[in-house]
């Protein structure tokens, strides 16, 4: 069964029948890297389970997990420089081009130098003091706490931790945004910090929710376990 190894997340929170365990149990006892995943899958869901929030749609989290469903997990791999460093450096190399340009053009063209220079890129901050910004927070155990937070008219969204436990050995928390037609779709790999403020990548503006799954070292380019947090943005669905 090619497919079996998309059952990992399932098995580890006890969402299996009785066909599909057995045949997953068998499976398990001769795949490492299906063992090292529910181990890994288990210790994130012990650190992060009893979610004290309001429950999100059930049509976002049916589709959430219809989408995991087709998805092989990816093998344990060394991690690679995070796409979403790589595209603030890309921003700040444009920025300064721009800021070149302008200083040449100043003297002969004046008023569209001035209208450039007052756009700039989001900011984490820009998110929060937007005058539309909206948040939705969830509490886990052990104190720990996330909010997320977007702006349509920034068309970006935040994420604000706090006491936030690691995740295991080789794994990363992966942000997404719940794009319709599109399902989930990256928005970037948290950095290891208990108390940090992240802003996702990808426009929110036409998000209708946030979610936070465990992933291989270096991310996925689709959710392949179920999400440990699920943050709907009340929108209905298109």
């Amino acid at each position: 069964m090619t497919e079996i190894h998309a059952l990992s997340g399932a098995y580890a929170v006890d969402a299996l029948d009785d066909l599909e365990r057995v045949a997953f149990e068998r499976h398990l006892a001769e795949c490492a890297d299906c063992r090292a995943e529910v181990a890994g899958l288990r210790e994130a869901a012990t650190l992060l389970a009893e979610t004290t929030a309001n429950e999100p749609p059930a049509a976002l989290r049916d589709r959430v997990l219809a989408g995991i469903a087709t998805v092989r997990p990816l093998p344990p791999e060394t991690p690679v420089p995070r796409p979403r460093h790589r595209r603030v450096r890309l921003l700040v190399a444009a920025a300064a081009a721009v800021v070149l340009v302008g200083a040449g053009a100043v003297a002969w063209q004046q008023p569209w130098a001035d209208e450039t220079s007052q756009q700039q890129p989001p900011t984490a901050q820009s998110v929060l003091d937007a005058a539309d910004a909206l948040s939705t927070s969830l509490d886990f155990p052990g104190g720990a706490s996330a909010t997320v937070t977007h702006s349509d008219s920034v068309g970006r969204a935040v994420i604000v931790t706090s006491k936030m436990p690691p995740p295991p050995q080789g794994k990363v928390y992966q942000l997404w945004l719940d794009q319709p037609g599109e399902g989930m779709v990256s928005a970037g790999v948290m950095p290891v910090k208990e108390d940090q403020t992240v802003l996702l990548s990808g426009d929110a503006a036409t998000a209708t929710g946030a979610g936070i799954t465990v992933e291989p070292a270096g991310g996925s380019t689709a959710p392949t376990t179920d999400p440990i947090a699920l943050f709907d943005f009340g929108r209905s669905d298109a």
